[in-house]
């Protein structure tokens, strides 16, 4: 809908500007204007005396949709190394392509990358569109969008998946907004609509409390960004077949407005949740910060990662990274331990899809006991040295 100011009627009262909720209206000699922040929210409709004011649809021209086919995985790379996301969207891209019956495809922007290419057929692409040039060598926001818009728009993909990192959080609005569609943010969940094949994208809204459905009828490609951990990874075939395909890149130095002078590696040791296999988290439970001691040995012993609530990272006792949940890590471990953590919908929505997990808590009515395979209700300083008391003499 868009608002539109006839002037034939219009007597410069000056009520729908004192109406309009966003200053989106000035009064020039004597006629109200409708300047760009305008929202079509209708409110200097209702308030206009003498009908000056009028609201239009916009006629929209739909895309023929029959001409988009495939799934594209973005396939996400730093310095040669693949990103352990792309082999997660590998994984779920093949069945929803499987499911609409399409190819699965992956776009591969780089410098010397046409091994990263044989690689990713190992992992269930049909196709491999590859971009070769020096000047994609490192990420630049202007390279990688121009190259890969312009393939979007010569090729037609009728899905584009890319991982929720730093690049395709950058990457991918820049992307629909040039090509003229939707995206899906933070995805923890994809699935086909059996009626008519369109992708139905997860993710967590307001604040986490309440998980969206949403749907994107009439543009194409349908594109989501998907957070890593919350999907089962590709199994590598070195068997597989694939075809392998050059794109055209028309990249000038001048359509890249940045230059990467120096890449600097942190010299900071990361946890790897996404990886683990088994993690022990502590939360506001825990009391003080000398209970992740505790926690550690814990996780020590089971080979597993220390993981931790927004609370305790909050309260300052365990660093940023081991933070699991909406605002923190997504993980899918074999085991996840929950200790003195309530479950809060934020936390729940980065771990619950783990194969196995366990929760320790005082409070019997925890919201983290409606997830949990397995329920200790108890201290967890009582709880957990008797289970690790318990492992050491299993294993003598």
């Amino acid at each position: 809908m868009a608002v539109k100011i006839i002037s034939e009627k219009c007597k410069g009262c000056g009520l729908c500007i004192k109406a309009c909720p966003f200053e989106a209206i000035n009064l020039l000699n004597k006629l109200a204007i409708i300047n760009e922040k305008c929202t079509s929210c209708g409110a200097c409709i209702n308030s206009c005396k003498f009908s000056a004011i009028v609201a239009e649809e916009k006629k929209v021209v739909k895309k023929d949709l029959s001409k988009y086919k495939n799934v594209w995985v973005f396939a996400e790379q730093r310095q040669g190394v693949i990103s352990p996301v792309v082999i997660e969207l590998l994984g779920e891209g093949k069945k929803l392509a499987n499911e609409i019956g399409v190819e699965l495809c992956a776009v591969l922007l780089g410098k010397d990358v046409e091994s990263n290419a044989k690689e990713l057929i190992c992992y269930g692409a049909d196709k491999v569109y590859v971009a070769d040039s020096d000047l994609l060598e490192n990420y630049t926001t202007d390279g990688y969008t121009k190259v890969l818009s312009d393939a979007i728009k010569e090729i037609k993909p009728e899905v584009v998946l890319y991982g929720a990192t730093h690049i395709g959080r950058d990457l991918a609005p820049r992307i629909a907004a040039r090509v003229n569609t939707g995206l899906t943010a933070d995805c923890t969940k994809l699935e086909i609509d059996p009626e008519d094949k369109k992708i139905k994208q997860t993710r967590p809204a307001f604040g986490g409390n309440l998980m969206a459905t949403i749907v994107c009828p009439n543009h194409r490609p349908q594109m989501s960004t998907v957070r890593s951990g919350v999907m089962e990874k590709a199994v590598r075939n070195e068997h597989n077949k694939g075809e392998i395909i050059k794109l055209d890149v028309k990249l000038s130095q001048n359509d890249i407005f940045t230059k990467v002078v120096e890449i600097i590696k942190t010299k900071k040791e990361m946890v790897s949740l996404t990886d683990a296999e088994i993690i022990v988290s502590g939360g506001r439970g825990l009391g003080c910060e000398e209970g992740f001691k505790l926690i550690k040995e814990f996780a020590q012993k089971l080979g597993g990662e220390v993981g931790s609530s927004r609370a305790a990272v909050d309260a300052g006792w365990i660093e940023h990274s081991h933070q699991v949940g909406q605002t923190g890590t997504t993980v899918k471990p074999k085991i996840y331990i929950a200790c003195g953590i309530s479950g809060a919908i934020q936390h729940l929505a980065g771990m619950q899809s783990s194969d196995t997990i366990i929760a320790i808590n005082k409070n019997a009515n925890a919201p983290i006991f409606n997830v949990a395979d397995y329920c200790i209700v108890g201290d967890l300083y009582d709880v957990i040295p008797a289970i690790m008391e318990a492992f050491d003499n299993f294993n003598k």
